[in-house]
């Protein structure tokens, strides 16, 4: 006869324990996958918004160098921080009619670096657009 405690048989005693730790690495996998994803969607929006405010200083002020930098410091929570050089201004001058467009690409680093053998690296691109002395 087998003996038991607290209502269960002898030889259960260890399932838990290996029934948790077979589904741990899943669970871990899924919460670090969410959040990564959680980063880069925040990385995009902050992209985008960049941008935009990028646009709308051009669209004020006429300055290619001024929107650059409003584009640069309207993302502080980007990191790094976006560079000049992977934002476009086009068209450079903002004097008659029609719209500029700013366009920021941005690369994102993964915070884990867990997924970087099985993702393609993940380039990000923010469009803003606004109607010249709109």
């Amino acid at each position: 006869m087998m003996r038991r405690r607290n209502g269960r048989a002898v030889h259960d005693r260890g399932a838990a324990a290996l029934e948790f730790a077979l589904v741990l690495p899943i669970l871990l996998i899924l919460v670090l996958g969410i959040v990564e994803f959680g980063r880069v969607f925040n990385v995009q929006i902050s992209v985008t918004n960049a941008a935009r405010e990028g646009a709308r200083v051009m669209a004020i002020r006429n300055s290619p160098a001024d929107a650059r930098a409003a584009a640069i410091a309207a993302a502080p929570a980007v990191n790094p921080a976006i560079s000049a050089g992977n934002i476009t201004v086009a068209p450079t001058d903002c004097d008659g009619g029609g719209t500029v467009t700013v366009t920021i690409r941005y690369h994102v680093n993964l915070v884990s670096g867990m997924f970087d053998s099985i993702l393609p690296p993940i380039d990000l691109k923010g469009t803003g657009v606004m109607l010249c002395r709109g």
